[in-house]
């Protein structure tokens, strides 16, 4: 079996790798891709954390891996169920070690857009809002996000909306994962089929490469972790990326 990254495997699974032990890590709303990357690492790591979703489920043991990171069967086999209130009360309180939430442009700083394109007053597309994100990004001890596109138009020098400012500390897309180095965002990885020069080119803000390399490659239990959770292709399919065979 292959173990090389798909552009869906390497965007799940270098999410779950931000997940680190004993640590309280959350899942937002419209957020199946970090729902399906926390779900891998309970499968695939050999250290315990505590899975919290927007769903209200706290370690749940679902009995299927529903479309919607709100589905009500993510509460199910929970040891404990959170509402929206507790969330919020949780990070504010600096208890949150990681937040997934998603966004539509993030820039070089980690500021996200999740409140439209175009000018505020004449937007040419009018987004969902930040909900929590503007609470949770700046106060969770650390925050990632990520887009399934990766380009300048997502990844952007400056961003047509401020909803949440500076929160980010990881971006991930299906070519590269950036981390937060001196209050930028920074290329750590690149999809092993990716050159440098591409991902720049990818990409509309300025970022410091010097240290970047070639992400490790999903090991087996990732792997084996991933297909069981997208047997049928139905994520991969819904962003209109592939699994490899």
């Amino acid at each position: 079996m292959s173990l090389s990254f798909s552009p869906f495997s390497f965007l799940v699974i270098n999410l779950a790798r931000f997940i680190r032990p004993d640590e309280i890590t959350f899942s937002g709303v419209n957020s199946s891709v970090a729902m399906l990357a926390c779900l891998l690492a309970k499968k695939s790591y050999a250290f315990d954390f505590t899975y919290i979703n927007v769903a209200g489920g706290v370690d749940p043991s679902p009995s299927f891996v529903p479309l919607s990171s709100s589905d009500p069967v993510l509460a199910e086999g929970s040891r404990a169920i959170f509402a929206n209130e507790d969330f919020y009360d949780l990070c504010a309180r600096g208890a949150l070690d990681l937040c997934f939430l998603g966004a539509a442009q993030v820039d070089g700083q980690g500021n996200t857009n999740v409140s439209c394109i175009g000018d505020w007053h004449a937007p040419k597309v009018r987004l969902p809002g930040g909900g929590g994100a503007a609470v949770m990004l700046p106060t969770a001890r650390r925050s990632v996000t990520w887009r399934t596109e990766h380009s300048p138009r997502t990844l952007v020098d400056k961003l047509d909306f401020t909803t949440a400012s500076g929160g980010v500390s990881g971006l991930v897309t299906p070519a590269a994962v950036f981390e937060k180095r001196r209050g930028r965002l920074a290329l750590k990885y690149r999809h092993p089929a990716k050159s440098i020069e591409q991902i720049i080119a990818m990409t509309g803000f300025a970022f410091d490469y010097a240290a970047a390399e070639p992400a490790p490659l999903p090991t087996r239990a990732e792997r084996q972790a991933l297909r069981e959770l997208d047997a049928d292709g139905r994520f991969a399919a819904d962003l209109n990326l592939h699994i490899d065979k």
